[in-house]
């Protein structure tokens, strides 16, 4: 498809792992090839008017008019010597030109409005190695040599532009510059930044190397009057500081920076926060100065936290919860109503929502991943702002696949609490719309009693960090932060100039010190300030591996002694997608799941999902899985012929157990063909190898997450309509309990063991309270609560609203209790062994070996072994004092099972006691023939068995 510059793009993004369609302009997508302005002055605040003037060639105009632009930077200022473009560079010469009133402007005959003009000498040996390194997209630009007389600090103030010309003297190209890797040369800094605090002043440090000059704002209020005081900052070596008396503590302000900026091609005055603001007024309207390490702001028991963690001796011990802080409680009539839906949530110690957790965490599990904190977008920060449907009885009443629902939340939907929080404003302060008062320190006071109250009940606290996108850009944003203060420096540009979108919007670039360093930072601010556990990268393969392997670092090296927290025990994990501009190394060696292997950082494993479930988010939602009913209980979608179903069936195992196997590359198995081969030699239908991890905890896996169905809902479209809801919440189970019982790190979304429903929704992140409600009192799992809306799920309403209609698919509050019962089982027997968490890749390939493997495969069954060594005997090591041999064994038939194994055979396996002792009468018909080393298993059941060390 032929696009003009001047056409909105449509970006797909694999963003939260869902299908997300954003259509993007920006002010830069019109070419012209002159541009001229009206002068302003510097401290005009409104865009101003542009006036453009149309450039007549007698050859080639269009293809000139696209060269001979500002209003694009497409040459790039990659160090002090030097600049690179991929201009046609011949016989002509090259010129650099900078104003420092920004009056630059294209004219037929050259560059006009400048105040230096520099003439630069093409390199004829390109760009050197440092800087490809650091710009692998540049590689094939050619270099030109800056004068070493040129004092480039005062230039990087100034619009620059650079224009190449013939040797007769025409105007051949001309655009505008990028300059981070200039930057980032002359200044590079590690010195304090943000408001720092001391017994007799406050100093403020801004890094803006490019600004002109810079204030700051001093408000005695959150909002409204006038400045209390405005003060000059002085700078040295682009960083502008000032000096405040200590009375100003309480008080908020803003910054006031003149800075070129090249989104408008002018001088502007950007008012701006803190990029290290440690609090904020309601909706981050100001920087609240806030000492966060003072007492006052501390819980009782804040300090000694670190000695009352719950303990984490391997990273594999690990197993994540994920859950939204509103969701947990909004809905919960046992919490105080001043409670519900923020932080002092989890101070309710004996609210359902908590007692579920205590129950979870006996169980086994150990971190509760919360969905992003910091200050988003999308959800005011003042209660009093909230829209909601007044009558939610009228909601109830409608029919349960009725389209009305829908229609009154998302009527609502930007004005209400409600937002997932992927929208980041500023990264370093807690969400206000969670906090009792947006405004002073609350927010900081009760974050702290969440983590507090968290880990006193035997949890650990992970934070979903979004650091690879920013909701605001521009010079006039409200949400706009860091462009504001080095325009075109914290953003990830194209090589037109125009910000890159595949992370959402306003890509962040992690590959500029500076970037890399305000994440270290703000992570370094959240694991001691706040003592958080682990950190969960959204979209992790946008940010550079060099980041990820710093950022681990910096948190493994600190101590209880020195940091009041266990550094060593903080895990870091995240999404390893490689698209967009960095896919492939694009931008430099970025954290994709296949980079970030050996380095001890954990990344999702969508293998073991789509195998499990079937498909992919972004294929057919009828498409058949492992536990779904591929090749075994079809559903009417074409999956080719019965053999075709069988072969995906069949493949699909091998992926299954990869990923059980901790997805290693180096796991050695048989797989459907009979071949022995390494987890890296088994492909996905694309050709990627499944396997890239070298240590169990670099393995995350799951089925179900906060992105798309929740797991009953995609179970509900998948399978086919007349099975009973019973069969459905076996598959639930069945599902769950892959990922319980693999090696590596299992991860649950909250609910998933409630039978939790979105009624269909697959991507909730703004869909208000009504279709993301958990219930806790598991009376109802929220089916059938609507049609979904229908801006992300209108062109599968054919297929939602028949099962939304069908009363046989909704689970009643009985199945919603054995599910809770089921995950809890499995939950004690992944911890009733240390074999279910084996903690090196030599372990497991010792010790986990697969039955029923190769072409003669009884198809739906997998059969896991896991084998112990006895201590004095030689060989295999004693790690579990009770069983020395465990056998899982997985059914997804919808018929009972038999299968032998010769290997098996005069063990003295039975039934793992959990399960002996459950409600489940259907897995304790579960048998095993010693004799023959035979297990009949029946429908849809896993059942485990142990061999006792007596």
């Amino acid at each position: 498809m032929s696009l003009s510059l001047s056409t909105p793009l449509l970006f797909l993004s694999t963003h939260r792992d869902s299908q997300r369609v954003h259509s993007l302009t920006h002010p830069r997508n019109t070419l012209t090839a002159s541009f001229t302005r009206p002068r302003l002055s510097t401290r005009s605040v409104s865009k101003p008017k542009r006036k453009v003037h149309t450039f007549f060639c007698s050859v080639m105009p269009i293809e000139v008019s696209s060269q001979v632009t500002l209003e694009q930077s497409r040459a790039y200022w990659v160090s002090k010597s030097l600049i690179a473009w991929n201009v046609d560079a011949v016989d002509g010469s090259c010129y650099l030109y900078s104003s420092r009133r920004a009056s630059l402007s294209a004219v037929d005959n050259g560059i006009e409005g400048h105040d230096m003009k520099i003439k630069l000498e093409l390199c004829t040996d390109g760009l050197p190695e440092y800087v490809i390194k650091k710009f692998p997209h540049l590689r094939e630009y050619k270099a030109f040599k800056v004068p070493p007389d040129l004092v480039a600090e005062d230039r990087l103030k100034c619009q620059l532009s650079v224009a190449i010309f013939s040797s007769a003297g025409m105007l051949i190209s001309a655009t505008g510059m990028q300059l981070p890797g200039v930057i980032d040369e002359l200044f590079s800094y590690t010195g304090p930044l943000g408001a720092v605090f001391s017994d007799e002043a406050i100093t403020f440090y801004l890094w803006a190397p490019t600004a002109q000059s810079v204030h700051v704002l001093v408000y005695g209020d959150s909002v409204g009057e006038e400045p209390l005081k405005i003060v000059q900052l002085k700078e040295t070596n682009g960083v502008w500081t000032a000096y405040g008396p200590r009375s100003w503590e309480g008080c908020y302000y803003v910054y006031e920076v003149y800075v070129y900026h090249p989104s408008t091609l002018q001088i502007e005055r950007c008012l701006a926060n803190d990029p290290y603001a440690r609090g904020l007024s309601a909706d981050g309207k100001r920087t609240l100065l806030v000492n966060i390490n003072s007492d006052a702001f501390k819980p009782e028991g804040w300090e000694s936290l670190a000695d009352e963690k719950p303990d984490i001796v391997s990273f594999s011990d690990i197993s994540i919860y994920e859950l939204h802080i509103r969701d947990f409680s909004v809905s919960d009539n046992t919490v105080d109503p001043e409670f519900r839906g923020g932080y002092l949530a989890f101070t309710s110690q004996e609210s359902a929502g908590i007692n579920h957790l205590r129950k979870l965490s006996k169980a086994g599990i150990t971190h509760i991943h919360l969905l992003p904190t910091f200050q988003f977008d999308g959800v005011k920060d003042e209660k009093d702002k909230w829209k909601s449907v007044a009558d939610t009885q009228m909601l109830e009443s409608l029919p349960p696949d009725s389209a009305q629902q829908q229609e009154y939340i998302t009527a609502i939907q930007n004005e209400d609490g409600y937002n997932w929080g992927y929208n980041p404003v500023l990264w370093g302060v807690p969400k206000g719309s969670y906090a009792s008062n947006p405004n002073g320190p609350l927010r900081t006071i009760e974050f702290r009693k969440m983590v507090q109250a968290l880990n006193r009940i035997g949890l650990r606290v992970v934070l979903d960090v979004v650091y690879n996108h920013l909701q605001g850009s521009g010079p006039f944003g409200e949400n706009s932060v860091l462009d504001k203060i080095v325009p075109g420096y914290y953003l990830r540009m194209n090589t037109n100039g125009q910000i890159e979108n595949s992370a959402c919007m306003n890509n962040t670039a992690s590959e500029h010190f500076m970037v890399e360093r305000l994440i270290i930072d703000d992570l370094l601010c959240w694991a001691v300030d706040y003592k958080v556990d682990g950190f969960r990268f959204d979209l992790m393969g946008h940010i550079m591996k060099h980041t990820m392997v710093k950022a681990n670092n910096m948190l493994r090296g600190l101590s209880k002694i020195k940091h009041g927290v266990e550094g060593a025990k903080i895990y870091i994990y995240g999404e390893g997608w490689d698209f967009g501009e960095v896919a492939k190394n694009g931008r430099g060696t970025n954290s994709s799941q296949f980079n970030i292997s050996n380095t001890g950082i954990g990344s999702f494993n969508d293998r073991i999902r789509d195998a499990v479930l079937g498909g992919s988010p972004f294929g057919h939602p009828l498409q058949q899985g492992f536990v779904t009913g591929l090749g075994l209980q079809a559903n009417g979608h074409d999956h080719g012929s019965k053999s075709d179903a069988v072969r995906t069936l069949a493949v699909s195992k091998d992926h299954i157990q990869v990923g059980m196997a901790a997805n290693l590359k180096d796991y050695v198995l048989t797989d459907c063909d009979g071949e022995e081969v390494k987890g890296s030699e088994v492909k996905t239908y694309d050709g990627v190898p499944v396997a890239y991890a070298s240590c169990p905890s670099e393995t995350v896996n799951y089925v179900s997450a906060h992105d798309n169905e929740t797991l009953f809902d995609i179970i509900s479209l998948k399978t086919p309509m007349d099975i009973s809801v019973d069969e459905r919440c076996r598959i639930n189970h069945l599902a769950t309990s892959i990922v319980a019982l693999s090696q590596g790190i299992p991860f649950f979304h909250a609910g998933d063991e409630m039978l939790r429903s979105k009624s269909l929704d697959r991507d909730s992140y703004n869909s208000g309270d009504w279709f993301n409600r958990l219930d806790f009192s598991y009376s109802s799992n929220n089916w059938g609560v609507g049609l979904p809306p229908k801006e992300k799920n209108e062109n599968h309403w054919p297929l939602i609203k028949p099962r939304l209609a069908d009363p046989s698919f909704k689970p009643c509050s009985r199945h919603i209790l054995a599910a809770v019962e089921d995950m809890l089982n499995l939950l004690e027997i992944r911890y009733s062994s240390p074999l279910f968490r084996l903690r090196s890749a030599n372990a497991v390939q010792e010790r986990v070996r697969f039955y029923n493997t190769g072409p003669s495969w009884i198809p739906g069954l997998i059969v896991m072994g896991i084998e112990d060594g006895h201590n004095g005997v030689p060989g295999l090591s004693q790690l579990d004092s009770i069983y020395c041999y465990i056998v899982v064994v997985i059914n997804v038939c919808p018929t009972e099972v038999s299968f032998s194994s010769h290997a098996l055979r005069a063990k003295s396996l039975q039934l793992h006691p959990v399960q002996m002792n459950s409600t489940d009468t259907i897995v304790k018909k579960t048998t095993y023939d010693a004799s023959a080393g035979r297990f009949k298993v029946p429908s849809r059941t896993t059942a485990v068995f142990v061999e006792c060390r007596d």
